[in-house]
């Protein structure tokens, strides 16, 4: 495995079970709200606006900023504590500025660090925060 600097990405991440999502996308696209969303399903927090990914020996690790671990916006209220996972092993990442229009997706992929990982797409849905909490909790049926 090469030594490589760990990213700094302007993301969020949340776990269940120590198996953790990457949610990415624009400013304003809703990253803090879904990761609120996640949370009040169960969820933990691991990091708000900035996500540390490094490469491990088994994929990929995401841990908080140091300067951020434990705080999360939420609009209209302002910076709230929260308990929070130190650490995670990314096993996807979550893409909130593409948008789903597949009832059953194709499987895709991104690569970061040289490691490949699910790659989803946002959808709209009152029901997709749940369904993000099961896919972390037990993955996705292999087609």
């Amino acid at each position: 495995m090469p030594d490589q600097d760990p990213l700094n990405l302007h993301a969020n991440a949340v776990a269940v079970q120590g198996r953790g999502l990457l949610i990415k996308g624009g400013s304003g696209s809703g990253k803090s709200g879904l990761t609120l969303s996640l949370m009040a399903l169960g969820a933990s927090l691991v990091a708000d606006d900035r996500t540390i990914v490094s490469r491990s020996e088994t994929g990929l690790n995401m841990a908080p900023h140091p300067e951020l671990a434990g705080l999360i916006e939420a609009r209209g209220i302002g910076l709230l504590h929260a308990e929070f996972a130190s650490t995670a092993q990314m096993v996807a990442v979550l893409d909130l500025d593409h948008e789903e229009c597949d009832r059953l997706p194709p499987d895709r992929d991104i690569s970061l660090l040289g490691v490949t990982v699910p790659l989803l797409f946002n959808f709209s849905s009152p029901y997709f925060p749940a369904g993000l909490i099961q896919f972390l909790k037990g993955g996705r049926r292999d087609t």
